[in-house]
């Protein structure tokens, strides 16, 4: 395992002796972290901004007779800790009790030995960091003459490092440390203008792929330039790896504890049931260490662990919390997640899917009259997360006879959620892990309503 670093005992130590202070029948559970970030954004070749920040922060529950009070403050300082306690502890006295409030308890799953931290992110100097941010910027504008601009091109890193301590017996510390850089070219082509975007993240700067990030950022800007608005149609949509992300990203929403105890979940008691199409198996598992968002502990400081939500199309379960856990008669899926100025709540950490065999160019000669969509517009407002209805925009390139044929725009894509996984007719073996964290594919969606001219 392994050994904690200087920071991180500190942050423990603290954190323990505010547990330490708990009264009779009371329990606190204390989550403090610091950090600092650098971002550089450039412009026309200069730069437009560098800041450079550190952060602290600490979040206390304190839980008594079903009651329970959160406080959060931005600082270590061991007086504002105190206030925090005892604000803490105010806010208990005014909440109403609930009897399935309370803290997470050990429960014997043992965390993935895991190293987040990064020495090459501490260690590249601030003009080297510079540097990654205008290379950025020169390649992205002498790709193509028709990007006159790229915005928003910009470099960042950070490290943060956390410890949650509660008198139920957990203490855990973690630290890591990464970095990122992005880009948003414009292409114009006479009066129409279009807008691009890419980037890349990982744990050493000198590892970004800047050619990459510029090529896709460039190719994404010009591809729909002359777009037209099509005739309205049922189509096969394509969706690429990213986009596959954020509709499951969603259907992942749908399978956490709180919507399902509320009411709200269109999947609520349908374990066990065909719910997407045979060839689509997702899992949400941070022990994945191929992964830029993989980690060793929840948000209540339980393990991680691998959770199957779908496998081969049937519901296997639902993501817990603890208190969502409590009130479903179940335990926790070590699915906590939150931050110091918030309370845990449930949430996928690492959406994960088992690929198909076929290439994303196989995907496309197998379409005869389709749609690869390249963005949609409105996605969250546009999904109904109790019903699963499904109406967003959206923009792509059409697919006829199997080959890309000319940009489209202005579409409205519309079907619900479960249509649309039980419409799945190949998952792609394009399988990549994007900078975000997930592990996706290309997925292909039969029988989709777009909306057009």
């Amino acid at each position: 395992m392994t050994d904690r670093s200087d920071d991180e005992v500190e942050l423990l130590t603290t954190a323990r002796a505010l547990c330490d202070r708990a009264q009779p029948g009371e329990r606190i559970e204390v989550l403090l972290s610091r950090g600092t970030g650098t971002t550089v954004k450039v412009f026309g070749g200069e730069i437009e901004s560098l800041t450079s920040a550190g952060a602290s922060g600490a979040g206390i529950r304190v839980i008594r007779d079903g009651r329970q009070g959160f406080a959060h403050c931005g600082s270590l300082d061991r007086d504002v800790l105190d206030d925090t306690l005892a604000e803490a502890r105010d806010n208990h006295t005014f909440a109403e009790p609930d009897e399935f409030n309370g803290l997470a308890e050990p429960d014997g799953v043992a965390a993935i030995d895991l190293d987040l931290w990064s020495e090459a992110v501490l260690g590249t100097a601030t003009d080297r960091k510079v540097e990654f941010a205008l290379e950025l910027e020169r390649r992205v504008t002498g790709i193509d003459p028709r990007v006159t601009s790229a915005r928003s091109t910009a470099y960042g890193d950070g490290w943060s490092v956390f410890a949650l301590a509660s008198t139920e017996g957990i203490e855990v510390t973690s630290r890591g440390a990464s970095c990122s850089m992005s880009t948003q070219p414009l292409a114009r082509d006479g009066d129409e203008t279009q807008t691009g975007w890419s980037y890349d993240a990982g744990r050493d700067p000198e590892a970004l792929d800047i050619e990459r990030t510029a090529a896709e950022a460039v190719e994404r800007a010009t591809r729909l330039l002359g777009a037209t608005k099509p005739a309205s149609s049922k189509r096969t949509i394509l969706l690429e790896p990213r986009l596959a992300s954020m509709l499951l990203g969603i259907v992942s929403g749908m399978l956490c504890g709180d919507a399902v105890v509320k009411g709200r979940s269109p999947f609520a008691d349908r374990v066990g049931e065909q719910v997407a199409a045979s060839g689509l198996t997702l899992v949400d598992d941070p022990t994945r260490t191929e992964s830029l968002a993989a980690d060793r502990f929840d948000g209540e400081g339980l393990a991680c662990r691998r959770n199957p939500l779908i496998a081969d199309g049937v519901l296997q379960g639902f993501l817990h919390d603890s208190y969502t856990a409590r009130r479903s008669g179940t335990t926790s899926t070590g699915s906590a997640v939150r931050g110091t100025r918030s309370l845990p709540g449930v949430g996928a950490q690492l959406l994960v899917m088992e690929p198909g065999t076929r290439s994303f160019d196989e995907l496309v000669a197998s379409i005869d009259h389709g749609l690869f969509v390249t963005s949609f517009a409105g996605l969250h407002s546009g999904v109904n997360p109790t019903s699963g209805d499904f109406s967003v925009g959206a923009d792509g390139i059409l697919i006829s006879g199997g080959e890309l044929a000319g940009p489209a725009r202005e579409m409205t894509v519309a079907s619900t959620l479960q249509r649309l996984l039980l419409d799945i007719r190949e998952v792609g073996g394009d399988f990549e892990w994007l900078a975000g964290g997930d592990g996706v594919c290309s997925l292909v969606i039969d029988d989709v309503s777009v909306a057009g001219s």
